[in-house]
């Protein structure tokens, strides 16, 4: 491919993996190990080849039998983090809260207050309700929970939640969290009414998780009744056409 072309470095992020890190193999017991260390790829690897770890830092995360836990630096650098004084500031934190969005339940409703300062024409004034949005921030991210692995028996539940201010979901399994999950509404769906908020929160848990979900059982909650009876009726409008399809 030639890179002069303009489209080069959108083809080439669409054609690698985004993360280049460390080389991670894992198994399900010690008896059953990945490639040897004395196999020619790893005999390069020697300086810093790890063998058998029962936990390893992993891409900001720390991730063990137990489960996923974020990596206590980040924790750290979170923790210290200085209120922000600018727009940039604000992407600055956001960008990296938002990688552990996932740990964190109903992250679109929290960081909604901070969010609109990134909106065109929006003037930077840090008022009390940023301040609460930042600081809550914080402690959740501090004191999240351990995410545990998915094992593919016994099936998957979802719980979904809509309101004004975004959608929401949290995927389970076991009576334990495997990850957390949200967004803010966009402007068209503000004028939503509250039917078409529920459905949509459900088909967004089922779409950023299908990775989890395809081949197994899924149980899926939400607090609106009415959605049971969605594919019974006679006459559907193409909006719940579209999305059930």
């Amino acid at each position: 491919m030639p890179f002069g072309l303009t489209n080069a470095p959108a083809v080439f992020m669409d054609l690698i993996i985004v993360f280049i890190d460390d080389i991670l193999v894992f198994s399900v017991s010690r008896g059953t190990r990945g490639p040897s260390s004395h196999s020619p790829f790893m005999d390069l690897m020697n300086r810093i080849f790890h063998e058998v770890l029962n936990n390893v830092a992993f891409l900001g995360h720390i991730v063990s039998a137990e489960g996923i836990t974020m990596d206590p630096a980040k924790v750290e650098a979170i923790t210290k983090w200085p209120r922000p004084t600018s727009v940039t500031e604000v992407c600055s934190f956001l960008g990296l809260a938002g990688y552990y969005r996932r740990f964190v339940e109903g992250f679109s409703r929290l960081a909604l207050p901070l969010s609109k300062l990134m909106r065109k024409g929006e003037k930077f004034v840090w008022n009390e309700e940023r301040e609460k949005s930042f600081e809550e921030l914080k402690q959740r991210l501090v004191s999240a929970l351990v995410l545990i692995l998915p094992s593919y028996s016994g099936g998957f539940q979802i719980y979904s939640d809509a309101s004004k201010k975004g959608l929401g979901c949290v995927l389970m399994q076991h009576e334990k969290v495997i990850a957390y999950s949200s967004r803010q509404l966009k402007p068209y769906e503000v004028n939503y009414p509250t039917h078409d908020l529920e459905l949509p929160a459900v088909i967004f848990a089922l779409k950023i998780w299908r990775h989890y979900l395809y081949g197994e059982s899924c149980d899926v909650f939400t607090d609106h009744k009415s959605l049971k009876y969605i594919f019974t009726q006679r006459e559907l409008n193409m909006r719940h056409r579209r999305w059930l399809e």
